[in-house]
Formats: C-alpha cells, structure tokens, sequence
C-alpha cells in the first residue's frame, strides 16, 4: 500500500473516493500543501496507481459503504502520523427520476454518499487525538433546493449538507466540519450522465463545469477554518435556494434552467 516512508510527526489527510477527479484533485493539492496524504478507491489498482503519480503515501482499497472500512483505512493512515484532515469524497450520482432508478441505484445512492460519509466522519472523529483536525465533506449544490432528475441523488446531498452543520455544532474545539457544494463540476459522475436526461441539462445549466482544480482549491482552503459551508459558484447558492422556499411554483425556473443547460452542452457540441 504504501509508496514512501514519511516522518511519523507529519500531518496525514485521508481523501476517499480518490482514483480521479475531484477526490484526485483534492489529494493532489493537499500533497502539495505539505500532507501526508492517503487515497482510497473501490480499485485497489486505480487508487495504488494514482498515489503514485501525485505523491501520496498510500493507496487503499476501500467500499465506504462498510463501517469496518473506514476503521482499517484510519490504522492505515495513522501510521504516517498524526490524523489532521478527512475528505469524504466518495460519491455516485445514477441520474434519473425516482420512479426510473433501479432499487439498486436506490440503495447505493444512499449508501455510498450518505452512509459512507457518516462512517468516515465518524472514524475521523474518533482519531483526531488532542490536535484536532478537520472533515470535509464533497455535497453538492443540489443540496440546497429540488433538483429535477436527480431527486436521489440530491436528497443524499442535502443529508450531508445538514449533518454537516449539525456536526458543527456538535464537534469540540479543535474539530472543524465543512461542506463544499460545487455545480456541475467536469467529472465521469456527469459524464456517464444521461445525455437527454433532465439532469445533464440542469448541471449544465450555470454556464460552464466548474473543474475538479477549482473544487479541490475550495475544499483544501476550508482546512483550519470555521467556516462550514461554501458553495461554487457563490452566485448559484440563491438561485437554488429559491426553488426550495416555493418550489410549488418553481416548475417554470426548472424549464428555463433545463434549456439553458441544453443550449449550454449543444453550444459545447459544436465547439468541440
């Protein structure tokens, strides 16, 4: 598992769901910011191969839908130094309304982005020690209004958003709790997406993906900070937040959302 030998006093931050995108970024950036820093992935091969290209310690296999998981990869990293920062990063998105998810993407959904983040919260939590340290949990911006077309997915965000807030308040001092809620962010999650589906137009729909640096930027920066949400783009935050304060009325802004976003992918068609 492990790529190097580190000093035993160095600050490690674990980053799940880390083979690529955002959860690659966000190691990679906190690498750079001095961590000891180590990945965990569904594939041992993919999550090994990605330490070792951008330096982390290690590369851990790991289904964060089991709690005993989130315990192993906590001896794991432990033994680099001190627990400092968790990013529950690990996430799916199966697109769809309700009633066309499989049972299965029902459950995973809310497995993996929800149960999965409740463990590793709670593994960090309990390893932190005396220093302290800091969580940072991958929510979404769906998580603060209805999202069309990803009314599970959304509803899991939601959950970690408010746990989130509630750890904070809950935490001791020392322990900080945060969420990130990016848009649609240029990732395999809203690759796979469907394309004539009702939620890659409403990702779409801000303008541009935001990328997985600009994610990890916010994310990291959040570290040794109060601060417990933060949304990107700032601007997005109320226009969701409206549909949620009358969302009996809201159907004509999730139509004119939804052609923005399509005008937004067949303008990146034909740029392509």
């Amino acid at each position: 598992m492990s790529n190097a030998s580190v000093d035993v006093g160095a600050k490690v931050a674990v980053v799940t769901g880390a083979a690529r995108g955002i959860g690659r970024a966000v190691g990679a950036l906190l690498v750079e910011r001095g961590y000891a820093v180590v990945l965990t992935d569904l594939s041992a091969e993919e999550v090994r191969r990605t330490a070792r290209e951008i330096g982390a310690v290690a590369g851990v296999a790991q289904d964060v839908r089991l709690e005993e998981s989130h315990a192993a990869v906590v001896a794991e990293a432990t033994t680099y130094g001190r627990l400092a920062v968790w990013v529950n990063n690990a996430g799916v998105g199966d697109d769809g309304a309700l009633t066309e998810l499989s049972s299965e993407a029902v459950r995973r959904l809310v497995e993996v982005n929800l149960l999965g983040v409740i463990w590793g919260t709670r593994a960090a939590l309990g390893a932190f020690g005396p220093g302290g340290g800091d969580v940072v949990n991958i929510a979404s911006v769906s998580a603060l209004g209805p999202v069309p077309g990803l009314s599970v997915y959304a509803a899991t965000k939601a959950a970690v958003l408010s746990l989130s807030m509630s750890l904070a308040g809950e935490t001791p001092a020392g322990v900080r709790v945060h969420a990130v809620c990016p848009d649609g962010v240029d990732t395999d999650l809203v690759a796979a997406m469907r394309p004539d589906g009702r939620a890659k137009a409403m990702v779409h729909s801000s303008g541009r993906l935001r990328t997985t640096a600009e994610v990890a930027a916010v994310a990291v920066d959040l570290v040794g900070r109060r601060r417990v949400v933060r949304t990107l783009p700032a601007w997005r935050s109320p226009l969701v937040r409206a549909g949620a304060l009358i969302p009996s009325r809201s159907r004509t802004g999730f139509a004119l959302f939804e052609a923005m976003g399509r005008r937004v992918m067949e303008r990146s068609r034909r740029d392509a």
